[in-house]
């Protein structure tokens, strides 16, 4: 016969079973929903980084065609000219470019690259300029290593001669440094272009807009705020530009934030 305790113990697993039953759908509910949370959250993390990535190509190859019709057309001035020796050279070292650029998939290279190929653009623009252009560029061999997305030098370097030296009267000087200052690297381009009164708000505007917002673009994508570009104007003096991002050395590729 069943005692008045377990009579009571009965009744008491009778009223609490469903209410365990219940709290313990309640902590799957809850946790099924987390887990689907989460999953959500990391499709979306993927796809925000697929997207990323797409665009980074593409702010990219934006850059690239200008420099190949930039170049082009140095190669068909000296044709007009009939330049011969300096047209065989310049095809030299535009094929020399275009063997490196078809090989660059990276989005992110040495510095030492950057220069390299950039070297080559300048080596066309001293075969069309002569004596006229003096350009220098100097790097300290810490920097060289450092990791950079691909045609920012060569896009600063490309738009002084695009938006003022082209324009330039006499001697065109161009003047690069690269240094590694603490937990960054700072790249300073200057040139001494003209631009007439008239025209350089125009061309103010011009020469901060596609090319140099393309790389802010780029670098922020990588670098996030901790990357920069800042260009001013100095009057009797031509153009400073000045980049800053953080120094990842290439043997740390893999530890770049995506």
């Amino acid at each position: 016969m069943l005692s008045f305790e377990g009579f009571t113990l009965l009744i008491l697993l009778f009223i609490l079973a469903p209410i365990l039953g219940a709290i313990t759908l309640l902590f799957l509910f809850v946790f099924e929903k987390r887990i689907d949370l989460l999953e959500n959250k990391a499709k979306k993390i993927e796809l925000e980084k697929e997207l990323q990535q797409s665009l980074y190509h593409q702010l990219n190859s934006q850059i690239q065609p200008h420099f190949l019709f930039n170049t082009l057309n140095v190669i068909l001035t000296l044709a007009r000219l009939e330049r011969t020796e300096q047209l065989v050279r310049a095809l030299e070292v535009f094929s020399q470019f275009l063997k490196f650029k078809y090989h660059t998939s990276e989005p992110l290279i040495p510095l030492r690259e950057e220069i390299r190929y950039t070297g080559h653009y300048l080596e066309i623009q001293k075969l069309r300029f002569g004596d006229r252009l003096k350009a220098t560029m100097v790097c300290d061999e810490e920097s060289k290593g450092a990791l950079i997305p691909p045609f920012v030098l060569q896009t600063i370097v490309e738009n002084s001669f695009k938006h003022g030296l082209e324009r330039k009267v006499g001697e065109a000087v161009l003047h690069v440094r690269i240094w590694r200052e603490g937990d960054d690297v700072n790249l300073y381009v200057l040139d001494n272009g003209t631009l007439e009164p008239q025209q350089s708000a125009m061309d103010a505007g011009e020469k901060s807009g596609h090319g140099l917002d393309n790389i802010r673009r780029r670098l922020k994508l990588y670098f996030a705020e901790r990357a920069g570009v800042d260009m001013r104007m100095v009057e009797g003096s031509g153009t400073e530009v000045q980049v800053v991002w953080p120094y990842v050395p290439e043997s740390d590729a893999n530890e770049v934030p995506t």
